[in-house]
């Protein structure tokens, strides 16, 4: 019996007793999905390598049946790309000069809809919050996936300029742009151009927290049918994502065609390498 266990099981206030189980027996149900998530890594990686099912299960002292089971049950690997145990999707709130009001925008409230239903279906916990409109948010804590440009929020304006790879520039004033400082492409959205066209730039990265324990993943559209993009690419290719970087710092650009008159993507597609910033730090 463990220390903790036994501390819970000392405590005669019952309204205490039953906070104190509950809060425990959820961190031990977060405990237990992100160990069977990396058993589940670990046999597919070895598999992967070439090992056969029985062979893992020799080394392993398990029957093959149980590895073969292990291999294809249980929450997948690569939901560990957008958190483990549990995530906090943040959508930006907005101002509203006409009525005088906070808004959120529709395509905001989409993009975290979807995130927060991709996310429970690897097995995480969710929960949801808004970035001010002031741009205030704590970058600072686990499991963090923010979808904010920079223009919205100096704290993310900090953590954008951390990419080693991918410049966000512009202004309120201006159309705002990324370039790809490795190549010097700049990438403009459709909105912008003329004549404009039903196409728009998202931003996908996993950058550092600016206390520098821990890292985010942020997500960012030049407009918000970008943002909507990037969510599609994580629902439809999140496996492959996973495969090249892991939990690794990285950054990528995805561009988006969408239908002009929903908004929805009608084709997503990288435009960048999924650059890995510890690969460019020391290139």
């Amino acid at each position: 019996m463990s220390d903790d266990l036994q501390r819970i099981m000392a405590i005669d206030d019952p309204y205490l007793l039953l906070r104190e189980v509950t809060t425990r027996l959820a961190d031990a149900q977060q405990e237990v999905t992100e160990l069977a998530r990396l058993r589940r890594r670990v046999v597919q990686d070895l598999h992967a390598q070439g090992l056969s099912y029985s062979q893992i299960a020799v080394e392993a002292g398990l029957s093959r049946g149980r590895i073969h089971q292990i291999r294809h049950t249980g929450p997948a690997p690569e939901g560990a790309f957008l958190g483990r145990g549990a995530v906090i999707v943040a959508t930006p709130l907005r101002w509203d000069e006409e009525h005088g009001r906070t808004v959120v925008a529709v395509d905001d409230v989409t993009s975290g809809k979807r995130l927060e239903d991709l996310a429970r279906s690897y097995g995480l916990d969710v929960a949801s919050e808004h970035v001010s409109v002031n741009g205030d948010i704590d970058l600072n804590r686990d499991g963090l996936v923010v979808v904010c440009g920079p223009r919205m929020s100096q704290g993310m304006w900090d953590v954008f300029a951390q990419d080693p790879v991918l410049l966000w520039g512009g202004s309120g004033a201006g159309p705002w742009t990324v370039t790809d400082q490795r190549t010097g492409t700049v990438y403009r959205s459709g909105h912008d151009t003329d004549p404009t066209r039903p196409y728009d730039v998202g931003y996908l990265g996993r950058l550092p927290r600016p206390d520098g324990k821990g890292s985010l993943l942020a997500i960012a559209g030049i407009h918000t049918q970008g943002s909507l993009g990037v969510v599609q690419l994580l629902a439809s290719d999140l496996n492959a994502l996973w495969g090249q970087v892991a939990e690794h710092h990285f950054s990528t650009l995805v561009g988006v065609e969408y239908d002009p008159k929903t908004g929805e993507p009608q084709s997503v597609e990288l435009l960048t390498p999924l650059y890995r910033h510890d690969e460019e730090t020391s290139a």
